[in-house]
């Protein structure tokens, strides 16, 4: 017998080899998935790897704070890159990016703080099980749905990553660990169509994810009011372009230039009262490179002392300004005039909804001035208003797009039952 008859006989006993031929046929070629500001068309996991890197890559996507992660550029590039796949609708959709919210969201909640202290950032472990919940969510109909999304959630459990390093050390690889995550929920979505599927316990089994990755879980925090408590509506929605945690001490800098009308020249000493969730990760002065600086708090608040500030509208850090600061030796000064040290009262502000800051300057003209800001802008207890999401919206992209696409998209998102994702794909090209 030769080897390839014998590789023939086995390709017949293996129905997986074929499995792995239609997947590879799908994902070795383009679709009908779009790309941000492209008129490129690709399969749905390739498409969703390139619009989650692009959402999460200047750091200001939204956060659950308590699960440590970041939910929605992985959810919603999932969604609307498989929605083009099988021509799904916006509420359908919508539903199944509620899907992957609330996994993605309960997973790390059930899973923290022992999954950050084993190293692994949670954008990069847990939103592959809410893309699998999204991506199945709209792939698989009918009586046997459930099983087969239940199933694809099971494979994505072969695949989380994540190991949070880059806190530490930098480097680039904290850029694309969402849009990996993300295409692989999505990945295992495709298989599972083929014939793959995953165990159902993947989750608490004896060689399952939460043993995996933490000393211990809380499985109750998963199911806990599901169905009726969406978690969903607790993310933060950042103002800036850097890390959540970061983004109340930059609030309080803000409003004590808005309220006393300083600037940081005028700074002669700072101190940050801090969380000790945040010590040492998060406080780091001088960065050495933009992600290390969205990373900074001393740096990110000496940079919200120089800024300039709009009249109306919100204030806010931009990529921009951090490439600027990062050539800028009057921030490192302030860095240097700083002190940090861990805040009783900041510590108790703090909770899994937002992280807190006080800020305290002496100026130059002697006046001492201090803010503790419990939750930044954007937090669940300070929410923006639905005018002021279509005002950042049209700001971020009004270089981009001309103005009546953006009126076009914000017509789109507040009426769910006109959402359609090949249109709205078409209004986000470059103009």
């Amino acid at each position: 017998m030769t080897p390839l008859s014998i590789a023939g006989s086995i390709r017949a006993r293996l129905p997986w080899s074929d499995w792995a031929r239609r997947y590879v046929g799908l994902v070795g070629k383009a679709g009908a998935a779009h790309v941000l500001f492209s008129a490129d068309t690709l399969n749905p996991q390739h498409a969703t790897f390139l619009n989650a890197a692009f959402g999460s890559s200047f750091d200001a996507d939204d956060t659950h704070v308590g699960a440590m992660l970041h939910p929605g550029v992985a959810a919603w590039s999932a969604a609307l890159a498989t929605a083009e796949h099988v021509g799904a609708s916006g509420p359908e959709v919508v539903a199944a990016v509620v899907a992957g919210y609330e996994t993605i969201i309960r997973i790390g909640l059930a899973l923290q703080p022992s999954h950050f202290r084993h190293g692994f950032q949670s954008t990069g472990t847990c939103d592959v099980f809410g893309t699998a919940a999204a991506a199945g969510r709209l792939l698989f109909r009918g009586r046997k749905a459930t099983a087969r999304i239940q199933s694809t959630i099971g494979l994505a459990g072969s695949y989380p990553s994540g190991v949070a390093q880059f806190y530490y050390s930098g480097s680039s690889g904290k850029r694309i660990q969402a849009a990996h995550s993300a295409q692989c929920g999505v990945a295992a979505a495709l298989l599972t169509q083929q014939g793959f599927g995953g165990p159902a316990d993947i989750l608490e089994g004896t060689g399952g994810f939460a043993r995996a990755y933490a000393d211990g879980w809380n499985p109750a925090i998963i199911e806990d009011g599901l169905g009726a408590r969406f978690h969903l509506m607790d993310v933060l929605v950042k103002s800036h372009a850097a890390a959540a945690r970061v983004a109340a001490g930059i609030d309080g800098m803000i409003a004590l230039r808005q309220s006393h009308d300083f600037s940081g020249d005028d700074i002669a000493k700072m101190h940050l009262g801090i969380p000790k969730i945040i010590e040492g990760r998060l406080t780091n002065p001088h960065p050495v490179d933009l992600q290390a600086a969205q990373m900074s708090l001393p740096f990110c608040v000496a940079l919200a002392a120089k800024i300039p500030l709009p009249v109306g509208g919100v204030p806010s850090i931009t990529v921009a300004d951090c490439e600027a600061g990062l050539c800028d030796r009057s921030l490192y000064e302030i860095e240097e005039r700083t002190t940090i040290a861990l805040d009783d009262e900041v510590e108790a502000a703090s909770n899994e909804l937002s992280t807190a800051a006080k800020v305290s300057v002496t100026l130059r003209d002697g006046r001492d001035l201090s803010m503790l800001v419990p939750a930044p802008k954007g937090s669940p207890s300070r929410p923006f208003t639905a005018q002021e999401h279509e005002a950042r919206f049209t700001q971020e992209l009004a270089s981009r797009i001309s103005e009546k696409a953006c009126a076009d998209i914000v017509r789109m998102v507040n009426d769910l039952d006109s959402l359609d994702p090949g249109r709205l794909a078409s209004l986000l090209i470059d103009r």
